[in-house]
């Protein structure tokens, strides 16, 4: 165990100086003094270092199954060392504003590697309702469009059905399957009712939802009274008796 550590640590610091030597090499080829450009900016290399050396692991021990769940915390880490690095040399921190959606999609990412190293294909249902989520914040991040929730929050259903049809298949369960496609079906119709109501006008949002409502409300009313009729002549034959 000793040993072990011993390499972890070793390679750790020759990884961290492998990439505080090439930063400065790239510094020096593209001509920024150090004046401009100090060293302290490479911090972020500690963070690219931790995320490394946690996914080795994995990567040394292919025959163990347990090291792979390591790369559940390493991708967020080694993501966020990156964006780190990106925003510590350029100055540019604003990048937080638009990459941030990353983390949940290298979270992801994380699981569905777990997954496959682990042989625990369970581990896809965090994968897919997590990285749904992460698309949808990705693309509203850049975008700029979180205006855009009014139809893709049908995104959650989606996920969910599709959950319950990976745990039906695997467990070869036909309810749940026929859950998981029900599900499916209602996102979609959801996600194509809202794209119509947005393309027809905020309008529609005014009137056509609330007529919509009341008739709803008309057709049951009308189905309990239709059904009264039913139901006092069954008690009227039950009263002969």
């Amino acid at each position: 165990m000793k040993k072990t550590s011993s390499v972890f640590i070793g390679i750790g610091l020759i990884l961290v100086g492998g990439f505080a030597l090439m930063g400065n090499f790239t510094i020096s080829l593209l001509g920024f003094e150090f004046q401009m450009l100090p060293f302290w900016r490479m911090w972020p290399v500690i963070v690219l270092g931790i995320g490394i050396a946690l996914a080795l692991p994995a990567i040394f021990f292919r025959g163990e199954r347990w090291p792979g769940v390591l790369f559940i915390p390493a991708l967020p880490i080694f993501i966020t060392g990156g964006i780190l690095m990106a925003g510590s040399l350029f100055n540019a921190w604003e990048i937080w504003a638009y990459l941030w959606p990353l983390e949940v999609l290298a979270l992801a990412l994380g699981f569905a590697f777990a997954a496959l190293y682990t042989r625990s294909f369970w581990l896809l249902i965090p994968t897919i309702l997590i990285g749904l989520n992460g698309l949808v914040l990705q693309f509203c991040a850049v975008t700029g469009l979180w205006s855009a929730w009014w139809v893709l929050w049908t995104v959650e259903p989606l996920a969910i059905g599709m959950l319950l049809l990976l745990v039906g298949v695997l467990t070869n369960t036909k309810p749940v399957v026929a859950i998981g496609l029900i599900i499916c079906g209602f996102a979609a119709a959801a996600a194509m009712g809202m794209l119509v109501l947005l393309s027809i006008g905020p309008w529609a949002f005014r009137y056509i939802v609330p007529l919509g409502l009341i008739g709803v409300g008309v057709l049951v009313l009308l189905a309990s009274f239709l059904s009264r009729p039913g139901e006092q002549k069954q008690i009227a034959g039950e009263g002969t008796v």
